[in-house]
């Protein structure tokens, strides 16, 4: 890990997480330590509207605390009911807590490659339908990131466990002063609940 990341995810591992969030993320942690079991790959689909800002932080904070916690086998991946763009204040604030990020496309929906590791593959980031060809098409875990997706998409084709794990969305800071500290306020709870996830599971 990048020492500035490693870093942020010492000041993760201190955050307090909720009862009631705890038994929010349970669901999550049975289907990856089922996935452990069997020693078949783990697949996590983080599903938001826009795919621009919480299923973003949420794929790649999980794959950062796999990497963390040593779990082999896990893709994360994400994506929304519409294609936008990935957010460029999201990048910014990874790049802030100790990311690596490039622009390996440059067009109104951007291609990112975002590496926790000097020698990790990187995490691809840009916005795409939840169902798209980049994505798994079956055996995955969809995780629904905010309140919308999760109402306004009753069914998710191949996914074999559908969990609800919605954050406030950070859109509403944008224009205000109080933007770069609830995005990285967002990005640390998102990437808190992620390592705690994977603390849980047994190898």
């Amino acid at each position: 890990m990048y020492p500035k990341l490693s870093e942020t995810l010492g000041l993760m591992k201190h955050q307090e997480i909720s009862q009631e969030r705890k038994n929010t993320l349970a669901p999550l942690i049975d289907f990856i330590q089922k996935k452990m079991d069997k020693k078949t790959e783990i697949r996590i689909n983080f599903i938001c509207t826009h795919n621009s800002r919480r299923s973003h932080l949420a794929q790649i904070w999980a794959q950062t605390a796999a990497a963390y916690y040593d779990i082999p086998g896990l893709s994360s991946y994400s994506g929304g009911t519409e294609e936008t763009a990935l957010f460029p204040k999201v990048a910014e604030t990874l790049i802030r807590q100790g990311f690596f990020i490039t622009k390996i496309s440059d067009s109104e929906n951007p291609v990112y490659a975002v590496k926790y590791d000097e020698n990790s593959h990187p995490i691809i980031g840009f916005s795409k339908k939840y169902d798209s060809s980049f994505n798994p098409l079956r055996e995955f875990a969809a995780v629904m990131t905010c309140s919308q997706a999760d109402g306004g998409c009753p069914f998710i084709a191949g996914a074999e466990q559908r969990i609800a794990i919605t954050f406030d969305d950070p859109k509403v800071s944008d224009g205000t002063p109080e933007q770069t500290r609830i995005y990285h306020e967002r990005s640390m709870e998102i990437g808190a609940e992620m390592l705690y996830v994977f603390s849980q599971i047994k190898k």
